[in-house]
């Protein structure tokens, strides 16, 4: 094997929600490419069948059960990684919740704070936990999985629209302040995907007609690689193409 066919040889690689749809396909590509993989998931059941497909391509994983409302179990990670390898070289900020769709005036306040706990709250615990060790990797990637109702606001998907677009705003915020760093940071729209969330969001679409997420998987590899230079844009994998974003007037 060689850089071309394994360009992430060596690297390590966090995947949030990495027991199911994207996350868990990017999991199987990232470490098919060489990364040792740190998968993240809420349940010991579904880690070990990742971490099995992982092992049988020879591939290399470490087991995180983590509920991601558990933010003292966050904090411990970073200082974890670091005790371990002394860097980390790859944050995918893949796990997310759908929450409920309604009218924004008919959204129960625990419904919204659990939306706001797992795709924003979180993802900001677990930047501030792995920033020093990505800041010791040679190129430290982080991608976010945001999704295109962050910028169309679509009716009675509030919660998540909101919570996107606050997501979005942490990746470019972190984009900005490492600047003048290796550390890139990618934001990716999978657009509709063939995953259980869109199965409970979509209930009457035809999945097969969606694309599936290993084929995102791939892109996902790209921009985890050393190589890889763009920085504080938005992949649109519908449209295959990187969108720049624009200062106001």
């Amino acid at each position: 094997m060689n850089a071309e066919t394994r360009p992430l040889e060596g690297r390590i690689a966090v995947v949030t929600g990495a027991t199911r749809g994207i996350g868990y396909f990017a999991a199987k590509a990232l470490a098919e490419a060489g990364a040792h993989i740190v998968a993240l998931g809420r349940t010991q059941g579904a880690l070990e069948e990742l971490d099995d497909e992982i092992r049988a391509k020879g591939g290399a994983t470490t087991l995180v059960p983590l509920d991601l409302t558990d933010g003292e179990g966050i904090d411990r990670l970073g200082a974890a990684i670091n005790d371990r390898w002394g860097k980390l070289d790859i944050f995918l900020a893949n796990a997310g919740t759908l929450g409920t769709l309604s009218p924004l005036g008919h959204v129960k306040a625990k419904d919204w704070e659990q939306v706001m706990a797992i795709n924003v709250t979180a993802n900001w615990r677990l930047l501030r936990t792995l920033d020093p060790v990505l800041k010791r990797s040679d190129a430290g990637r982080a991608i976010f999985i945001s999704s295109g109702v962050a910028h169309t606001t679509k009716p009675f998907w509030g919660p998540y629209a909101v919570s996107k677009a606050a997501l979005e705003a942490i990746a470019r915020t972190y984009a900005h302040e490492n600047e003048n760093s290796p550390i890139n940071v990618s934001i990716v729209n999978p657009g509709p995907m063939r995953t259980a969330m869109r199965a409970r969001a979509m209930p009457g679409e035809d999945p097969q007609t969606l694309p599936h997420p290993s084929e995102l998987a791939p892109y996902l590899v790209e921009m985890a690689s050393p190589a890889f230079q763009r920085t504080d844009q938005l992949f649109d994998f519908p449209e295959k193409a990187w969108l720049a974003y624009r200062a106001p007037a």
